[in-house]
């Protein structure tokens, strides 16, 4: 017997391969890291937008329910209410000066309603096919009069 057969040779089989596994957990693991940036980044942006258009909405009803029908007021004993016409334009008006548009309604002779829209651009959730955020907020003012009004 010859030295040579008693060892045993040892045949490698084929191994499956392991390359790319781990660029392709790069990958999927740079998707979500983006999407979570994404999220908090115009996340971020959204509540701004949020919080500008109730600003913007509440501003509005107050201009327009500040406007008061004086020929009614003085014809009427000292009841004010809104002047619909004057209230609706001074509430567009201000809209416009803040460069925001929405719509205006008048709720009743002492009530105004504004409701704002601003939509942003996203910046990093455009990636995954998100590209702009909406907010919509609505405001009502109410006509006051003295330190208490009626119905308080």
């Amino acid at each position: 017997m010859s030295l040579g057969s008693t060892i045993a040779t040892d045949v490698q089989q084929p191994r499956p391969s392991d390359q790319g596994a781990i660029s392709l957990f790069v990958v999927v693991f740079f998707v979500a890291l983006l999407a979570a940036v994404g999220l908090v980044v115009d996340g971020g942006a959204k509540i701004r937008a949020a919080r500008r258009a109730s600003a913007v909405a509440e501003e509005a009803a107050r201009a327009g329910a500040g406007r008061i029908d004086r020929d009614r007021a003085y014809a009427h004993g000292g009841r004010f209410t809104v002047d619909r016409t004057i209230a609706v334009h001074a509430s567009r008006a201000y809209l416009a000066s803040t460069g925001t548009s929405g719509s205006v309604s008048v709720v009743s002779d002492q009530k105004i309603r504004v409701t704002v829209t601003i939509s942003k651009p996203t910046l990093l959730l455009a990636a995954v096919g998100v590209g702009e955020l909406s907010v919509t907020k609505t405001a009502t003012a109410d006509l006051l009069q003295g330190v208490e009004a009626p119905d308080r």
